[in-house]
């Protein structure tokens, strides 16, 4: 089967089927990425995960884009977000269209009532899976800790936090080459 049609049906699936967004989809872009297609290792995948939370944009195609990219250059980049974008885009266009008549239809509104404890199940699981693959040991646990207790209860802006989480890994960093190049 044609690379390009592969990036696009891949990630067209995870479109069509990913209810909650970006970060509810991992596990499924895992899946299909690392496991079954093995276009890139497990280690690649969190790194990539990394980088597409750092850059501006829908995460979702973030992701399509950076995996597309890395197995076919552009061409690739752009089949695989056009198979993240268009379930979406056709999804949308459809409850746009009815959205009127079923809004205050009770058996919809139990349906998304019904969806909302499997849409966070679906980013609890790909979080706790990145905390396994991130490491994180009892001396590090203070850092996921102290950034959840800024944001959720001080009010603090995540971009303060993870600014200071990058001078935090920065100045780190420096001091352990000072104190290992000072030996």
């Amino acid at each position: 089967m044609n690379i390009y049609f592969q990036l696009f049906k891949t990630f067209f699936e995870i479109g069509a089927f990913t209810i909650g967004g970006g970060y509810a989809m991992l596990s499924m872009v895992e899946r299909s990425v690392v496991q079954k297609k093995k276009w890139m290792t497990k280690d690649d995948f969190w790194d990539m995960i990394v980088v597409v939370q750092t850059i501006p944009g829908v995460f979702a195609v973030n992701t399509a884009l950076y995996t597309g990219y890395r197995i076919k250059g552009m061409k690739g980049a752009i089949c695989a977000a056009l198979g993240a974008i268009i379930p979406s885009f056709v999804i949308i266009c459809l409850v746009a269209m009815f959205f009127v008549e079923i809004r205050d239809n009770t058996i919809v509104e139990r349906i998304f009532k019904g969806i909302r404890p499997c849409v966070v199940a679906l980013i609890l699981a790909p979080a706790l899976q990145m905390v396994k693959s991130a490491k994180i040991t009892l001396k590090t646990a203070v850092i996921p800790i102290g950034a959840v207790f800024l944001v959720w209860w001080c009010d603090v802006s995540p971009v303060y936090v993870i600014v200071a989480s990058a001078l935090g890994g920065v100045l780190i960093g420096a001091y352990s080459y000072y104190r290992i190049s000072s030996k």
